[in-house]
């Protein structure tokens, strides 16, 4: 007798993708963010709505229109990487992917020792992504220091668990995906997904890019 045909009928669509020349754009997108830091409220989100604390400096929403060169080439790269990645979804060619209009908000966190930033989705949005300039020191210890944490939407599988279900590995188990995010990753992701990041427990900063983007696919023009 065969066994039944395993059908995974409900899935959410993450991508990663790593940066080849983060190791010599991350440095220059450091030593920018950080002179935008020490700007101080001039250069910060003047509306904050998730919690977080004082050891996380989250800056205005407009990053990818500044004209700074690395900027402008990361920006060039999550493009090259969702564009793909929305293509790829939903079976668009070329053609129809250079008449997509892209919106986007971006912004920039830098995180010291304890900053966290609590749980949140990322509304009037279809994607959104999270690119790492600087993961920082984790101590050797804190296994979960500024990690990326996505909640489980099947999180309702668990309202029963017995020995059927108790040992299911994601994707169809009950579990977090906490992330450790590397130098040069970006992480591309459903905007409606819940996420928060664990506290930064090591030295140094924690330096992450992250923008939300909205789409519009105007009419062909006809002659």
């Amino acid at each position: 007798m065969q066994p039944p045909e395993l059908v995974n009928m409900f899935a959410v669509p993450f991508a990663f993708s790593r940066l080849q020349d983060h190791a010599l754009l991350n440095p220059r997108l450091r030593r920018y963010i950080l002179q935008q830091e020490g700007r101080g409220a001039e250069a910060a989100n003047p509306r904050p709505l998730t919690q977080r604390n004082a050891a996380v400096f989250e800056s205005h929403f407009n990053l990818f229109r500044d004209n700074e060169p690395a900027v402008q080439e990361l920006k060039a790269f999550c493009w090259d990487q969702l564009l793909a990645l929305i293509g790829r979804l939903n079976g668009y060619d070329l053609a129809t992917l250079e008449r997509l209009q892209i919106y986007s908000d971006c912004w920039f966190h830098v995180t010291r020792r304890g900053g966290f930033f609590a749980l949140h989705n990322h509304p009037n949005a279809s994607w959104s992504g999270v690119y790492c300039v600087d993961p920082g020191h984790h101590d050797t210890e804190r296994k979960s220091s500024g990690a990326l944490s996505f909640v489980n939407p099947m999180i309702m599988c668990a309202m029963h668990m017995d020995a059927a279900v108790a040992k299911m590995p994601l994707p169809y188990g009950y579990q977090i995906a906490n992330l450790r995010l590397e130098a040069g990753q970006l992480v591309l992701f459903p905007s409606w997904v819940l996420h928060d990041v664990k506290p930064f427990e090591g030295e140094g900063e924690r330096i992450t890019v992250a923008f939300n983007c909205w789409f519009t696919l105007p009419e062909e023009a006809t002659e």
